[in-house]
């Protein structure tokens, strides 16, 4: 299948180094040769027969896709939310510095484009259609591809059926199954010594209580609740009363106050009108 059939490509999850196809990871594509036929692998130097080659994976098995594909050198510091690519390398093999791969890691379900594809060419004038240029890097190009991708659909676990469902079958039913009582009658022991204890565990059990909540009836139990008549304002008298007279009550207007409480304090003032007699010294009696 084709990157170009839309809605059935995987997206790239992670992309890593390797020395060879034996230190490749599980679930990893090893890409051994460019576009333009040579070999892509990445040597040291040309003293050096071994190198290391790059490695992809579409294992969605981890919830993670890759959005984005970058080159640095060594002098610019790596962009926020980047990482170097991981490293499976024999015991004393080691990757070229100069220029590093970083990429970005996302969860699957927070992008809806990411890197679906990546391939190498040698340094020449070959382009790539529908591929992005990444940059060069020890003697080769990097180019990746972008876009819409399809998440799998979850299948279904199998279920397992048990043995009565696969005997059903609607056109030929089934011969009933014969009836056996719920409580079957328990089967005496031949000894004594066992017949014995037998009848003594009967007894007990016939001795309990059939209903196995009995323990949990109080007095209270089957009493009907009913609210004391002095509390019941619908047969105190005192309060029908205090109704009644609730009722009785006029309002009175502001000129019924006036006639009621006028007060002319026409005592008071005669009161003080009136004139205190004075006493003479004449008519005063002289002490002897």
């Amino acid at each position: 299948m084709s990157l170009m059939d839309g809605g059935a490509v995987r997206p790239i999850t992670a992309v890593a180094w390797t020395s060879n196809s034996s230190t490749c990871p599980k679930d990893f594509t090893l890409i051994s040769i460019t576009e333009d036929g040579a070999a892509a692998n990445f040597t040291r130097s040309f003293a050096m027969k071994s190198g290391y080659y790059l490695c992809y994976s579409k294992n969605l098995a981890g919830g993670m896709v890759l959005s984005d594909i970058q080159l640095i050198s060594d002098k610019d510091s790596i962009p926020h939310g980047y990482c170097y690519i991981a490293e499976h390398l024999e015991a004393k093999a080691s990757v070229w510095k100069k220029k590093r791969v970083c990429v970005r890691v996302v969860p699957v379900g927070s992008v809806d484009t990411a890197v679906l594809d990546i391939k190498l060419t040698a340094k020449s004038k070959m382009m790539l259609q529908h591929y992005t240029y990444v940059g060069d890097i020890h003697g080769y190009v990097l180019w990746c591809r972008k876009g819409n991708f399809s998440n799998p659909m979850p299948q279904a676990k199998p279920r397992s059926v048990c043995l009565d469902m696969r005997t059903l079958s609607l056109e030929q039913p089934s011969a009933p199954l014969p009836l056996r009582p719920s409580n079957p009658p328990r089967q005496m022991p031949n000894n004594k010594l066992s017949q014995r204890r037998y009848s003594l565990h009967t007894k007990d059990n016939s001795d309990k209580p059939a209903d196995s909540n009995f323990q949990g009836i109080t007095a209270l139990d089957g009493v009907p609740f009913s609210l004391h008549p002095k509390f019941d304002i619908n047969t105190n008298s005192a309060s029908l009363q205090l109704n009644s007279q609730l009722h009785n009550i006029r309002i009175k207007s502001v000129q019924d106050i006036e006639n009621e409480y006028n007060y002319t304090f026409t005592v008071e003032d005669s009161a003080a009108k009136r004139t205190r007699p004075s006493i003479s010294t004449e008519d005063a009696p002289s002490a002897q």
